[in-house]
C-alpha cells in the first residue's frame, strides 16, 4: 500500500529525532521537464517529504506566489494525468520518498474517484490533499483512495474548534497538515509559540505526526517549528526561487535546490542543543 511511505519515513524521523522537511512546487511551473529535474533533485536537497500541486484556475487557499504557479503551469499545458505522469517519471528513480498531490476537487471529480485513485497509485502517489474538500463530503473520495492504499491528508486550522476537530481528523492518514496562520499561502509568517500547542492538540486527536505549513519562509522560521513538530512545510519559498530564476534565465533546478538545500539543513539541524519535548 502506497501510503506505507509516508508511515515509514515518519517512524524513520521520529527514531533519528528530528522533524521532516516536506518541500511543494507546481507541476508544471514553469514546465514539465523542469518540474521532473526540481523533483529528481528535492531528496538528495534534504527534502523527506514532496508535495506536488497540480495546477487549478481556481486556487483559493493559494497566496499570489502559487496563484502564479498555477497560471504558469496552465499555461505550459500541465493537466492532472500530466501531473501523474511526472509522479511515474520521479519514480524510476526513487521509490522511497513520500510524494503528496496537493490540489482542489475539481480536476479530481471530473477524473473520477476510482479513476483518480487507480491511476495515482499506479504512479506511485502516496497521499493526497483537497484543499476545498470539506470533511463531511469526502466519503466517496476516501473510500476510492483507501481502495487504493493512499493517504487523504486533512488540513487544520487554528480556527478549527473542538466541536469540529473529530470530524476534521475522521479517516484522515498519513499526517494532518496544520495551516499555522489564517490566511493563504506564502503572505503571513508562523509562530512557533503559537504552534506548539497546536500541533500536540492535534497528534491526540488524530494520533498522527503533524506538518505546519502557510507561514514557513527563512530558515529561522523552518527551525522553531521543526521543534514542535514533527515536519516543516515550505512552498512558497522554493516557487518564488523558480519565477525568479525563470525570469532571469537562470537555472531553475540550480536555484530551487540550494534553497532548498538551506532550510533542510535548518530544519535537519533544529533540535541539536534544544530540549524537545515530542
Amino acid at each position: 500500500m502506497t501510503k506505507d511511505r509516508i508511515d515509514r519515513r515518519f517512524a524513520a524521523l521520529k527514531a533519528e529525532n528530528r522533524a521532516g522537511f516536506v518541500t511543494y512546487i507546481m507541476a508544471g511551473d514553469p514546465d514539465a521537464a523542469t518540474t521532473l529535474s526540481v523533483l529528481k533533485g528535492l531528496p538528495g536537497a534534504g527534502a523527506d517529504l514532496i508535495e506536488l500541486g497540480f495546477p487549478f484556475s481556481d486556487p483559493m487557499a493559494e497566496g499570489p506566489t502559487i496563484q502564479r504557479a498555477a497560471q504558469r503551469g496552465l499555461k505550459s499545458g500541465m493537466t492532472l494525468q500530466g501531473t501523474l505522469d511526472l509522479v511515474a517519471a520521479f519514480r524510476e528513480g526513487d521509490s522511497d520518498t513520500p510524494v503528496i498531490l496537493m490540489g482542489y476537487l475539481n480536476p479530481v471529480l471530473n477524473r473520477g474517484f476510482e479513476s483518480f485513485a487507480v491511476a495515482a497509485a499506479k504512479a506511485g502517489v502516496d497521499g493526497l490533499i483537497i484543499v476545498d474538500c470539506p470533511p463531511e463530503e469526502a466519503d466517496p473520495l476516501s473510500d476510492a483512495l483507501e481502495a487504493e492504499g493512499i493517504a487523504l491528508i486533512r488540513l487544520a486550522a487554528p480556527t478549527t474548534d473542538d466541536a469540529r476537530l473529530p470530524m476534521v481528523v475522521r479517516r484522515t492518514s498519513g499526517f494532518v497538515y496544520y495551516v499555522s496562520v489564517a490566511g493563504v499561502t506564502g503572505v503571513k509568517s508562523a509562530d512557533a509559540a503559537d504552534v506548539a500547542p497546536a500541533v500536540e492538540r492535534l497528534r491526540k486527536a488524530s494520533g498522527l505526526p503533524v506538518a505546519v505549513g502557510f507561514g514557513i519562509r527563512t530558515p529561522d522560521q523552518a527551525a522553531a517549528v521543526a521543534r514542535v513538530a514533527d515536519a516543516a512545510v515550505v512552498g512558497s519559498a522554493l516557487v518564488d526561487e523558480i519565477e525568479s530564476a525563470a525570469q532571469l534565465n537562470e537555472n531553475v533546478t540550480e536555484k530551487v535546490l540550494l534553497k532548498a538545500s538551506e532550510l533542510a539543513k535548518a530544519v535537519r539541524s533544529a533540535r541539536v542543543g534544544h530540549e524537545v519535548r515530542l
